[in-house]
């Protein structure tokens, strides 16, 4: 569960009453409400506030179902009840509570505290900020609010982030601000008002209130009639006392959970890809898997594959190598014969390598094609022909993708070889290709092994180079020159081992998988 997953279902049991214990002492919120309705009318005959023009009664019938009595008559509410609450609780609407959005005056030259958006904080805090202005300032045009005043953000995406708080610390208990603000004051004074905030920063009156937008995309609002009828689950008082207490003393828990579910989704974005490199690192180096001595050695299937290099040479299937590379060992260093001319090349061994496995540059074992383009009309999407590989949009995870296709092709990739975009900005993305045939363009080049090399641990090697490959990339378009790719230094296992060190790296990184979901 999510910081965030773990804050909602809090606030949920909350307003519920599963969060703290009903106590039958408690005075229950059927009395409160009788408090606050006796209150209102007091108010209303003193002129200090009006009357409700549609005063809402909710109550049981003798069905036990909720009902609610208005000027308009009485009907069942059922549908509209959310959750089960407490014996002892009461559900009513919002007006049954609160004034929403009222006026107030004061003498011009007052100082007020004046509020814009930016100065009150969303999230699960309760906090804002204000300047001084004199109250013929901003006593028009803006929103009125005054000290312990729930101030809820009307407009998207202020609404969302829970831009809500109790007003305090106003100068002269008075205050205005934006437009975009919904108010709600307790009149009567027989409200625990931090309660009913927490209870405007649920989940639940999140995902209500976008129910209910009006306005266009980026301009969607919440409507006074939305808060003005949104049936609020009432404890009695000092139920909403033990709520708030037992919220606050949760919070700095919540919030080292919050820090730590940071750490830990970074550790588990960042480790998988350390720990994949990694293990590609030990694999191609030699400790992955252990070293069998009944493999046939990488110099004998070194040797195998020339034979076959020289054959199909004879045969015209493909053409000899420019420089023919020849590395062996000699006074325990490491030697490479180009053309028949010597040279050491220790400085060029990145790390040692088990004795049954070979130091070859990549051009040895495979035979590179290279791409070539297409104009628009010599392609098509209508299936017709081979697919035609373009470039990084068509390889995705190691899976190739298809969207146009060809009758004229000719730099044709094989299925199984090893197709690596070459130019452009996915440099190094590789899939190994499942498909019969496809003609390339020139951002790709195929590696073929004539299998007698593990495209599967050629991919695995190379993508533990991606970044030295990407080093070396050069041109207006960049790109890795097809010599650089015959050139990288390659250590060769046993073919045994190849299969080994891909079986391995399967079940782990397949394990990584499983463990992140």
């Amino acid at each position: 569960m999510t910081a965030q997953q773990l804050k909602n279902s809090i606030l949920q049991m909350a307003v519920q009453g599963k969060l703290v214990p009903q106590i039958p002492s408690d005075e229950p919120a059927s009395v409160l409400l009788e408090r606050i309705r006796a209150e209102k009318e007091k108010l209303i005959k003193a002129g200090k506030i009006k009357k409700e023009k549609n005063p809402s009664v909710i109550f049981r019938g003798s069905d036990n179902l909720p009902y609610e009595k208005t000027s308009k008559g009485i009907r069942c509410i059922a549908d509209e009840i959310p959750f089960e609450i407490p014996d002892s609780w009461e559900w009513c609407r919002c007006t049954a509570l609160f004034q929403i959005n009222p006026r107030h005056t004061m003498p011009d030259e007052m100082l007020a505290g004046f509020m814009s958006m930016p100065m009150l904080q969303e999230g699960f805090q309760n906090s804002h900020s204000f300047e001084m202005r004199r109250w013929s300032k901003i006593k028009n045009g803006f929103t009125h609010f005054q000290n312990g005043d729930i101030v809820i953000a009307k407009i998207t995406p202020c609404f969302q982030n829970r831009k809500s708080a109790i007003i305090s610390g106003l100068p002269n208990d008075c205050g205005a601000g934006s437009t975009e603000l919904h108010v709600l004051r307790d009149v009567t004074g027989l409200l625990f008002m931090p309660f009913f905030l927490w209870i405007f920063k649920t989940h639940l009156f999140i995902e209500d209130g976008k129910k209910h937008f009006t306005g266009t995309a980026g301009q969607q609002r919440i409507g006074k009639d939305f808060i003005s009828t949104y049936l609020i689950p009432l404890p009695p008082l000092f139920e909403q006392e033990r709520i708030v207490a037992k919220i606050e003393e949760l919070l700095p828990h919540l919030k080292d959970y919050d820090q730590a579910e940071t750490q830990v989704s970074k550790l588990n974005t960042e480790f998988p890809e350390l720990l994949k490199k990694s293990i590609l690192q030990w694999a191609i180096q030699g400790k992955l898997v252990p070293q069998n001595p009944d493999d046939e050695p990488a110099s004998v299937l070194l040797d195998r594959i020339r034979a076959k290099k020289a054959k199909l040479i004879t045969e015209g299937k493909i053409k000899k190598d420019k420089v023919e590379s020849v590395i062996f060992r000699r006074d325990n260093s490491h030697y490479e014969k180009l053309n028949g001319v010597e040279r050491c090349i220790d400085d060029e061994i990145p790390f040692e390598i088990p004795a049954s496995w070979e130091w070859v540059r990549l051009g040895a074992l495979i035979t590179l094609l290279s791409g070539q383009d297409f104009s628009p009309s010599e392609y098509n999407s209508h299936h017709i022909g081979i697919p035609y590989i373009t470039g990084a949009s068509n390889i995705e995870n190691g899976v190739i993708l298809i969207n146009r296709w060809t009758d004229s092709p000719h730099n044709i990739a094989l299925c199984g070889d090893l197709l690596i975009v070459c130019k452009g900005a996915g440099v190094g993305k590789m899939a190994i290709l499942d498909l019969t045939k496809v003609h390339i363009a020139r951002q790709i080049m195929a590696i073929r092994g004539y299998n007698l090399i593990s495209n599967k641990y050629l991919m695995l090697f190379l993508t533990a180079q991606v970044n030295k490959i990407r080093a070396k990339m050069n041109g207006l378009i960049p790109g890795i020159d097809r010599n650089v790719m015959l050139n990288f230094l390659t250590p060769l296992p046993p073919f045994a081992e190849q299969k080994r060190i891909v079986a391995e790296i399967e079940k782990v990184l397949s394990l990584q998988q499983t463990m992140r979901r």
